[in-house]
């Protein structure tokens, strides 16, 4: 049973009976389906016995069913969501003495008999004692219902969280939930402890004698299970609440079977009153057109807002009789659970968030975020980077550094941290303010920003206007274009040639391989970080390790403590190492086996890194040698043989050619000349590039 669909869950049970009408009741086989059948009235003795039928489909049948089989098909999925955090109710409606009491509490005489109740505190606490991983605060409460009086069935035991004396009233909680404000809350810590309370109060429950019940209940009742789920990670702030309401309410009775009279009369008039405003309430919900649903006109409803149609997992019980003198009783119950079946909920889990948790949490990040700054201030050779508030001395170091950087003493400002950012801005923001100020006072002529009708971007004159300094205003482009004209017919050394080669042709080499670099620094940062991190997770299994052995030393030389089971009773310090041990070694194998792949990716980045490294090199060489080779050099390389691809244009050695053929022509003395010249030329421009190589050589290495 899916319990947190949006529909509230009916099943219907028969009180066993030796009498059942079978022509009268009918149970389909598919277990969901139930006909009446009820036969006309005779009047003035006249015979009718015409017949008419209804249908009436629900979620279950329990006909002849044991108290476990009603638990599993009713309770189960509802308590274990509600250790979830989802709220719940359980309860049983129906006429009175058809079973409600026995449903949901059972019979105290044998063990089997047990009802929902008493199941159900039985598995919350077979719950709590296997997720290990939460705790969990468990607390019970007792309301009773009487002649429209609200009463505290737990009120005469010690122990309660809530004051005692003053009327219970029912309060509207600002979540849209309700609360019994005055009623007690007992805290309890085992199954034991919880029987007992639920055996006290049904001791102190109103209980009446008629025809159709020697014990009948003269009251609603309803039982409370208050649970708080919170996880024993210190990192998860949030923690869940839920309620777990099971409702045993009056059956409703005709006064002509059961033969009421004074007191008792009295109260099944109250009983009658409050079921009739519980399904008025029924109807308004079931109706998706009304807007307003009568939960003020009795206590019990007000009592229930929030488990009928609000944000809970409902359940009822529909307890009938199946005796053909009951026939009609039966029928209004049925009635009454077709209707709750098309109300509808809205559940959702009861989530909270702890303050003192989440500002732990919120300065543990805080912690983290620093130690991760201060790891990559390291990585870039940032020492001494602070991320604290700027002292006086440093905002007047800020100050300084603008005022030079304005008057051009400064070429940049460094900056190192966000807050530094924020002040330079803030220091820029008064200086010009000061400066606006300034020239509205003086009102110069011509200054900047003087415009007809105030202050703006005007065009000062020209002995105002701001005149960069050449080194500024030059950009990379036209220093290329100087270099390529300073070089004349002289080849720049390499080192020269390569700037300019990474600026221009190799500057998308030059993009690739800074960005490998960058992710095998981040990936390198990264495998130091898990590094670190494992040492110190197996450093801290090592103390775990040791407190352990310690404490179960202790232990064991004090003797052990065993459950009835036998089972041996951890305190609470070493139930603590034993989930922190085993928490952290789970934590150990995720970061071996995180390290094991970042390692992986950081050979691969390196080997990026190193092909980047040689195919930038290599094609500098041949950029190098097809521009910048000198012509006898070229005129060698013809004679050699074909012209090697990436070592000199095509269209260059054949002008070269063509040039040396025409020298030749010409004159012998004309090549002479030629040669004498190139002899020199190349004479000067070696010891140039050796020169060049060296610094060159220096430089590659550090690429």
């Amino acid at each position: 049973m899916n319990v947190n669909s949006n529909e509230v869950k009916v099943y219907v049970r028969t009180r066993p009976t030796a009498c059942f009408a079978q022509d009268l009741i009918e149970y389909l086989p598919d277990k969901q389906t139930v006909n009446v059948h009820q036969r006309r009235c005779s009047r003035r003795g006249v015979v009718n016995n015409q017949t008419s039928s209804w249908s009436f489909r629900l979620n279950g049948v329990l006909h002849s069913a044991s108290q476990e089989e009603v638990y599993e098909h009713v309770a189960h999925t509802v308590v274990l969501s509600a250790l979830q955090g989802y709220n719940g109710t359980i309860m049983c409606f129906g006429q009175t003495g058809a079973g409600k009491t026995y449903t949901i509490t059972g019979a105290t005489e044998a063990y089997r008999q047990r009802g929902i109740i008493p199941r159900a505190l039985q598995e919350v606490f077979r719950e709590v004692e296997h997720r290990v991983g939460h705790t969990f605060s468990l607390h019970l409460s007792y309301l009773e219902i009487y002649n429209e009086t609200l009463l505290d069935l737990l009120a005469s035991i010690k122990g309660s969280q809530e004051p005692q004396g003053g009327p219970l009233t029912v309060v509207e909680e600002p979540g849209g939930g309700v609360l019994v404000k005055g009623l007690s809350l007992h805290p309890v810590h085992s199954e034991e402890e919880a029987l007992n309370l639920l055996f006290e109060g049904e001791m102190n429950r109103i209980i009446g004698e008629h025809a159709l019940n020697k014990n009948s209940s003269r009251s609603h009742c309803i039982f409370t299970i208050h649970i708080e789920s919170r996880s024993r990670t210190l990192s998860n702030a949030t923690y869940v609440t839920s309620k777990l309401n099971l409702v045993d309410l009056a059956g409703s009775e005709r006064l002509s079977k059961t033969g009421s009279e004074g007191q008792v009369q009295r109260e099944a008039m109250y009983i009658n009153r409050s079921l009739s405003f519980l399904e008025q309430a029924i109807m308004a919900l079931a109706d998706r057109r009304r807007e307003h649903v009568p939960f003020r006109q009795s206590k019990l409803t007000h009592a229930l807002r929030d488990s009928l149609g609000g944000n809970c997992n409902t359940v009822l019980v529909a307890n009938i009789y199946g005796e053909a003198a009951h026939i009609e009783e039966t029928l209004s119950t049925l009635r009454f659970a077709a209707r709750m079946k098309c109300v509808r909920t809205e559940p959702s889990v009861n989530e909270h968030m702890d303050p003192a948790l989440q500002v732990h949490r919120l300065k543990k990040e805080i912690q983290q975020l620093k130690q991760e700054l201060s790891i990559q201030d390291t990585l870039a050779n940032r020492a001494g980077v602070s991320y604290e508030k700027l002292s006086e001395s440093q905002v007047a170091e800020v100050r300084s550094q603008v005022q030079r950087y304005l008057a051009g003493t400064l070429d940049e400002i460094t900056i190192v941290n966000a807050r530094q950012i924020q002040e330079v801005f803030a220091q820029f923001k008064k200086i010009v303010h000061a400066s606006v100020r300034s020239v509205q006072a003086r009102e110069p002529e011509g200054a900047v920003g003087e415009l007809e009708g105030g202050f703006g971007l005007g065009v000062a004159a020209p002995s105002q206007r701001h005149t960069p300094s050449p080194s500024r205003s030059k950009g990379k482009k036209e220093m290329i274009a100087m270099l390529h004209l300073s070089f004349g017919s002289t080849p720049p050394s390499k080192m020269e040639a390569f700037e300019h080669f990474k600026a221009e042709r190799g500057s998308e080499l030059k993009r690739i391989l800074k960005a490998n670099k960058a992710v095998l620094l981040e990936r390198s940062a990264q495998l130091h970080k898990l590094t670190d991190a494992i040492n110190a997770t197996k450093r801290d299994i090592d103390k775990v390790g040791s407190e352990l052995e310690h404490l179960r030393a202790k232990r064991q030389s004090q003797g052990q403590f065993v459950s009835a089971e036998g089972e041996p009773v951890l305190e609470e310090a070493e139930l603590a190492l034993v989930l922190s041990l085993r928490e952290m070694k789970d934590n150990y194998r995720q970061a071996h086996d995180e390290l094991l792949a970042t390692r992986a990716e950081v050979r691969y980045c390196q080997h990026l890194v190193a092909q980047c490294r040689v195919r930038l090199l290599t094609e500098f060489e041949s950029w190098y040698n097809e521009s910048f080779l000198l012509p006898d050099e070229v005129l060698s390389i013809l004679r050699e043989g074909p012209i090697r691809p990436g070592l000199v244009p095509v269209d260059k050695a054949l002008a070269l050619a063509q040039e040396h053929a025409d020298l030749l022509s010409d004159s012998p003395s004309a090549v002479w000349f030629h040669n004498a010249q190139n002899r020199t030329l190349q004479r000067v421009r070696q010891r140039h590039r050796t020169h060049s190589e060296e610094t060159f050589q220096i430089t590659r290495a550090h690429i």
